[in-house]
Formats: structure tokens, sequence, C-alpha cells
């Protein structure tokens, strides 16, 4: 089991991107994700990648601990890639037997989902690893207060994102401490990857489910009342900081619309 899974885990810093107002972090994340579907060829997804790597060298994020940041999510990755194989079909066929057909469409296909994914996991992995837990849950909570007045819990669901983002980490330290406990008691995991994963995911369940009580009756202690009382983030006002990375995003928007409809 891997233990240097980071997902979710803010990475200390003072760079412009960690400096940023963190609402604004938040929606330029959210165009970013529209700017790499926007992308329609390698070209595209390869002017993508450019920017993203200059964000991960200013941010000062090491490359090795951003592949690491989105391991977890590696198998959504592959899964999507495997069914582009089997399921997509156009060009020369490669391999036939039986039911199962690949062609060079379904390899081509699954290469550029790949990639398009893997971009998309890198820029939301920035956001968490630039931006504080509380001020990512602050800052959705306040982009989502406008639609409160249509019955949206802001607050309640900024709360659980927050839990959720808090114990990712917690969790997948747990998993290896699980993993190397029933490796020290004899555990070989010889009988199946299904055995395997049970042995691990119900150890994990409990501990959820007793962090989850005893965080409820912490709240419940405390007199918690939806918020009441919290320190809020100050009014939005763009910065210099938040204004260039607004460019920035804007500038690799007009560069995908250019790869994708200029002729070469």
């Amino acid at each position: 089991m891997p233990s240097s899974a980071i997902i979710g885990r803010y990475w200390p810093g003072v760079s412009p991107i960690h400096r940023m107002d963190p609402r604004a972090k938040l929606l330029l994340s959210l165009a970013l994700m529209v700017v790499v579907f926007a992308a329609q060829t390698f070209w595209g997804l390869a002017v993508c990648a450019v920017f993203t790597a200059a964000f991960f060298a200013i941010a000062r994020i090491p490359w090795g601990k951003a592949l690491r940041s989105i391991a977890p999510l590696a198998f959504i990755v592959v899964i999507t890639a495997l069914l582009n194989v089997f399921f997509v079909q156009g060009g020369r066929v490669l391999f036939e037997w039986w039911i199962i057909r690949i062609s060079e469409g379904g390899l081509v296909q699954a290469a550029f989902i790949s990639c398009r994914l893997l971009l998309l996991l890198l820029d939301m992995s920035l956001l968490t690893l630039t931006t504080q837990t509380l001020d990512l849950t602050d800052a959705f909570e306040h982009l989502l207060k406008p639609f409160s007045r249509l019955g949206v819990p802001a607050h309640e669901l900024s709360m659980m994102m927050g839990i959720a983002l808090r114990f990712l980490p917690q969790f997948a330290q747990e998993l290896v401490i699980i993993h190397r406990a029933q490796v020290s008691r004899g555990a070989t995991f010889s009988q199946g990857r299904a055995r395997m994963l049970l042995s691990l995911i119900v150890p994990l369940f409990t501990s959820a489910f007793r962090h989850a009580e005893t965080l409820s009756a912490a709240m419940e202690s405390r007199c918690y009342h939806g918020g009441e009382g919290r320190t809020r983030l100050h009014p939005m006002a763009l910065s210099r900081r938040d204004a260039a990375g607004t460019g920035v995003v804007a500038l690799m928007l007009c560069c995908i619309i250019a790869v994708n409809f200029i002729p070469a």
C-alpha cells in the first residue's frame, strides 16, 4: 500500500497562487475545467498541459507531490481508457477475438480522454494543494449564499465538503496503517483481491463512523447552530493576483480556441 498519497492535503507556500482569494481560485478552477473540456485535439491538450505545468511551477509544488495527489483517483482514468478501447470503434482493426475488437479509433480516443482526465485531476488538485480546507469551505459557502433564498442549504453543503476534504488524508493514512497491521499479523492476501479489499474496507468504515460520531458529539456539546456567529470572509474584491489569474485563464482559452479552429 502506498503511503505517499496526499489527496486533499494542503501544501504550505507563499506563492502568488497560494495568496489568491479562495473564492477567485474556486471560480478560476471551474473555468479551467471548462477550458480543458474545450480542447478538441491533442494540440489543445498540449496547450493545457503547458499552462498546467506553469501553474504548478508558480505555486512551487514539486511534480512528484502533484502526481501523488491524484494517484488515488488514477483508477478512474484507467477504467475510462479501457471502456474507450473496447467500445469505441473506428479506423483499422488491430485486434479481434470473439466479441472483443480493438481499433485505432478506440486507442486514439482512449489516449485523448485519459490525457483530458489527468489534466482535470491535476487542475483540481492544484486548488486543494494551494488552499486550506477552511478557506475553501468558506469560499464555497460564500458563492452559494445567493442561492440560499431558493432553499439551497449553503452552509450545510460547505460543511459537508469541508469535513470530507479534512478527513480524506486521514482516511488514506489509516488505510495504510490498517494494511500494515494486517501484514504484521501474518496476512498474505493470497486468497484474492476481493478478500483483501474486504479486510481493509471494513475496519476503515468502522473508523470513519467512529470519527463521525466523535465529531457529531463535539459539535453538539458546543451548541452548534448552523455556523451562527462565525467569522466570515471579507467582501470579495478582485486583487492584482486574482486579475492576473483571470487573465491567464482567458489567454489559455484563446489559445485553445486558436488551436481548435485556426488551420495549421
